[in-house]
């Protein structure tokens, strides 16, 4: 009997590998390392997320210059239309993958999220493009979606585009579990140095980070 049982949870672990392996999201978000680097499990779906300005498509860790990135891209998903949804877009990665001791940096967070219309929620960090230090190498971008309890009362104050201040150092998982939200769907892409970084850079008033 004892063997049947052993037999069965041998069967059901190679279903649930099995079933893994063969979803692409999952697949990518662990080969790239995003599980267990700032998530403890991948989401099983897709985020939509395309930069209509530059024409690039986010798609599960293809590389996209920062100078494509400057401005909000547009993230579609499918959604209740009762439900309340968060977006996040963290770099894990800063200032290197090598040496995240900034990890991560709060790109862009919008909550509220009614349905699947991200310009109606209420924006806690507003948007920042993709700003890796030059000699960083590739930097993981991470577009994360989570399901909401319901419309709630968040703590944060606004961050601005113009503000570094709050940004990095921040968890998205911790601010996940702290208002119990359901990871629902994700995407990623990865960028490196290019001469974009600077004006960023001065627009921050910040002087290029060592590696």
């Amino acid at each position: 009997m004892g063997a049947f049982v052993l037999l069965l949870l041998a069967v059901a672990v190679f279903a649930v590998n099995a079933a893994n392996n063969s979803n692409p999201v999952v697949k990518a978000f662990t080969e790239n390392q995003l599980v267990p680097d700032i998530l403890p499990q991948a989401p099983d779906a897709l985020l939509d997320v395309e930069y209509k300005k530059s024409g690039k498509v986010v798609s599960l860790g293809n590389e996209i210059a920062p100078v494509d990135v400057r401005e909000a891209p547009q993230v579609t998903f499918k959604a209740d239309a009762k439900d309340f949804y968060t977006l996040q877009f963290v770099d894990p990665d800063a200032p290197s993958r090598t040496n995240a001791t900034k990890r991560s940096v709060n790109h862009w967070l919008v909550v509220n999220i009614p349905a699947s219309d991200v310009s109606k929620g209420q924006t806690l960090t507003e948007y920042l493009g993709s700003g890796p230090p030059k000699g960083s190498g590739l930097h993981r971008y991470i577009f994360l979606l989570y399901r909401q309890p319901g419309k709630l009362t968040f703590d944060e104050k606004l961050i601005s585009s113009e503000e570094l201040t709050g940004r990095p150092l921040h968890s998205a998982q911790k601010f996940a579990e702290n208002y119990k939200l359901e990871l629902q769907a994700g995407n990623f892409y990865q960028a490196q140095y290019d001469d974009s970084v600077l004006e960023l850079q001065k627009r921050l008033n910040i002087a290029p980070a060592p590696v």
